[in-house]
């Protein structure tokens, strides 16, 4: 085997703790990529308390945190660990931009969550340090790496059933009141569930069928003062086909869920919770088979193979990703004119 990859995680909150699995599950794979570091301000992180976490159970046999080096502070971290091909960063959205470009500044290669950054300008700025420094930087947009989403690109890009004529996007579950601080239900820091949880379906529509031109957001606050439930329509200037996402963490149960349906031409394509199907106009029903796989998983392995072949992640392009945001900012802009078209 070639020598391993070098890894850190920075953040060991509930999405860091989800990235750690990956990285242990890669170690007990023997794998070409080893985390040797963690960081953290909360000394707390390093012990193997209860994590709450809305994807499943993180962490469930514990970890043996003295395989790691374990430090509060990324200076300290960055100056002690001279060897690090890849860093990812699961800060809290506030702190991306910041913990990003303090790596890519070291040399190192950046895998940093979702969203990219609260504003355009520091989504740029990550871009330039990146650029700036010859490193890659990918964000954590996991879509890109599951089966369903990738199978409705097909279905669009190659028009299998015609054209796609309308689509439709849910993602809601329970109000994520675990965070450090606070910050995830803070509009400054997190944004609010339209801007941290809905980004993986405004990403979605940006991946499948490109930027839109405007938008119109009705959405309303239940906590703190973001937006917490949302709906969004997207419009194209070459298209006139609706498209449609709606966003909810508030809703009563212990579930998260999500869905998309998309109609075409030919057909519709509706994923839920019973699986995958496409639904034909001659009235065949065709269930698309979707594998037991991990798309944090998935995103780690290939940031780490573009690492080792020296090829751009080109599947997450990091201008693409900003665009993301730069959507869901137009969002934001229309929910706080009461549903107003704002142009992205």
């Amino acid at each position: 085997m070639a020598e391993r990859l070098k890894a850190a995680l920075v953040g060991v909150g509930s999405m860091g703790r989800g990235h750690l699995d990956n990285y242990v599950k890669l170690l007990k794979e023997d794998s070409d990529i080893e985390i040797v570091a963690l960081c953290d301000i909360d000394e707390k992180k390093f012990t193997n308390y209860k994590a709450d976490f809305n994807l499943g159970p993180v962490g469930e046999d514990g970890y043996d945190f003295d395989k790691f080096r374990l430090y509060t502070d990324l200076d300290e971290m960055l100056e002690k660990e001279t060897a690090l091909d890849m860093v990812t960063i699961a800060l809290p959205t506030y702190l991306h931009a910041w913990g990003t470009i303090k790596c890519l500044n070291k040399g190192i290669n950046v895998l940093c969550e979702k969203p990219m950054a609260p504003t355009y300008e520091d989504c740029m700025a990550m871009i330039e340090a990146a650029e700036k420094n010859g490193k890659f930087l990918m964000i954590g947009q996991c879509l890109r790496f599951a089966t369903p989403y990738l199978t409705l690109k097909k279905y669009v890009d190659e028009k299998i059933l015609g054209e796609c004529v309308a689509a439709h996007f849910f993602r809601g579950g329970g109000t994520p009141v675990w965070s450090y601080q606070n910050w995830l239900l803070d509009r400054s820091r997190g944004g609010g569930a339209l801007f941290d949880q809905h980004i993986h379906d405004v990403d979605a529509v940006n991946f499948i069928f490109g930027r839109p031109d405007r938008v119109s957001t009705a959405a309303k606050t239940l906590f703190e003062k973001s937006y917490d439930t949302c709906s969004t329509n997207y419009y194209y200037d070459n298209s006139d086909r609706p498209i449609n996402t709606q966003n909810d963490w508030t809703l009563s149960g212990p579930y998260f869920y999500q869905d998309f349906r998309a109609n075409f031409e030919r057909g519709t394509i509706v994923r839920d919770r019973y699986g995958m199907n496409v639904y034909h106009k001659d009235g065949k029903v065709e269930a698309i088979e979707l594998p037991s796989e991990n798309a944090y998983y998935n995103e780690t392995v290939y940031f780490a193979e573009c690492i080792r072949k020296g090829c751009a992640p080109d599947r997450v392009p990091a201008r693409e990703t900003a665009e993301t945001v730069r959507i869901a900012l137009a969002e934001m802009a229309s929910a706080d004119a009461h549903g107003k078209i704002v142009n992205v």
